[in-house]
């Protein structure tokens, strides 16, 4: 990895290439997309259907689009016992973690005759993507849909990629049924996030999509926001870990790589204040890289977006992290705690040696479906609230509304909005008419 030592330009540089990696930079796909978009739209199952045979080699039917209840049997029966046990293990942490985010309606009475409050409502259907292929993320299947079915949202439709066997990955299905999920269908890439937004005759419209996926699922998602809610436009993932002399040289080059390796945009930059933590960091990974499967993914991640950056001290190291906003955040200091105070940016915050990245991906129970690409100033996790929305509540009596009337007409008029000031005036009319 390329150790650089930290100054106002590498610092300008570096943000620079890490905002490359934003999928709305992708606008050659944008087209393509829109057209998919459009055309299913239009079209609906038949579009779906056109699509699932052009892009993933399997024939659909409006009888064989949506997974049974039989499918979903022969899908458990396929996954080991001792995976189908770790599964139900994360299952509880996600869950119990998800729990203590449900907030409930409130009301707020005064003696005046005035009831504030706010109402929250689970939203009636979501759509959850799942990205197919040879690959299962039985992970991702349970980070989103398990804080929807904790709000309260009672249609709970995944969509994924079949293969061409027209079957889905049996780990995928099995999570998505142990998750909550109510509905599942055979629909991937732009072609299903479509069939989620605009409904089609085989797959009702939902009010809300999220999930991973590629660029095209990407573009798709923002092609549709305003028809739907959507959760984000996901970029590639990132890993920052801030270290000092301290931290042990293996255990952060293998975080690093923990991320690295999801894909050849994957960002792994660790921010120290030593510079023999950055050289040991760095010999560790490039020996740790000749070990692992992805090797060529790895490398080409490092090489195109893999940073060891070195600080003259804590607070331009903590300066840094704020500005590039990571999607995982490793603070592996003497200080961890009190570091973690001054973080402002990052979608999840690891705090010390033992709380590596992969133990927020499958386990602890706080979600992983993360801001990316800087977003973390100001989008947050996926959680409870995605899944609800909240309506304001106002009561006021006539003895409460009687004393600020005369306030409430006066700044109507003053934007000129006769119409608003008479619907407050005509209510005391006949006190007007007595007191004249």
């Amino acid at each position: 990895m390329r150790i650089i030592t930290l100054d106002e330009n590498t610092r300008k540089n570096i943000l620079s290439d890490l905002l490359k990696r934003d999928p709305n930079n992708y606008g050659e796909y944008a087209a393509t997309v829109q057209e998919i978009v459009d055309t299913v739209k239009e079209k609906r199952d038949e579009a779906v259907f056109a699509y699932t045979k052009k892009f993933d080699g399997a024939e659909l039917t409006a009888e064989t689009i949506r997974v049974t209840d039989e499918e979903i049997a022969e899908a458990e029966a396929l996954v080991e016992p001792e995976l189908l046990a770790v599964m139900k293990r994360s299952m509880k942490n996600i869950r119990d973690y998800h729990q203590m985010q449900v907030r409930h309606s409130w009301f707020d009475a005064k003696p005046d005759g005035t009831i504030l409050g706010q109402k929250f409502t689970a939203l009636q259907s979501v759509g959850v993507y799942v990205p197919g292929g040879k690959a299962a993320y039985p992970s991702s299947v349970l980070m989103n849909i398990i804080p929807a079915e904790v709000a309260g949202v009672e249609r709970i439709v995944m969509v994924t990629p079949p293969g061409r066997d027209g079957k889905v990955n049996p780990v995928t299905l099995t999570a998505a049924h142990l998750a909550g999920a109510t509905e599942v269908y055979k629909a991937g890439g732009a072609q299903a996030i479509a069939a989620l937004a605009f409904g089609t005759e085989s797959i009702p419209r939902v009010n809300k999509i999220v999930g991973p996926g590629n660029i095209f699922v990407a573009l798709a998602k923002k092609a549709v926001y305003g028809h739907v809610s959507i959760d984000s436009i996901a970029g590639p993932s990132e890993i920052l870990a801030l270290a000092d002399e301290t931290a042990n040289p293996r255990w952060v080059a293998a975080d690093l790589l923990s991320q690295a390796e999801h894909d050849e945009l994957a960002s792994a930059i660790l921010v120290t204040t030593s510079r023999k933590l950055a050289e040991e960091v760095s010999a560790q990974a490039e020996a740790f890289v000749q070990t692992l499967s992805r090797k060529e993914i790895l490398e080409k991640s490092l090489q195109n977006f893999g940073y060891i950056l070195v600080a003259e001290n804590m607070e331009e190291a903590i300066g840094v992290v704020n500005e590039i906003a990571p999607e995982h955040l490793e603070i592996v200091t003497a200080d961890a705690f009190e570091i973690m105070t001054k973080i402002r940016n990052a979608g999840a915050i690891f705090i010390g040696e033992y709380s590596s990245e992969p133990l927020g991906d499958y386990f602890a129970g706080p979600n992983h479906v993360l801001p990316t690409n800087g977003t973390a100033k100001f989008f947050s996790p996926l959680g409870v609230d995605d899944f609800v929305k909240k309506s304001s509540v106002i009561y006021y009596s006539r003895e409460a509304l009687e004393p600020v009337s005369r306030d409430i007409i006066a700044f109507a008029e003053a934007e000129h909005l006769t119409a608003h000031a008479n619907s407050i005036r005509v209510r005391f009319e006949e006190e007007r008419v007595k007191g004249e």
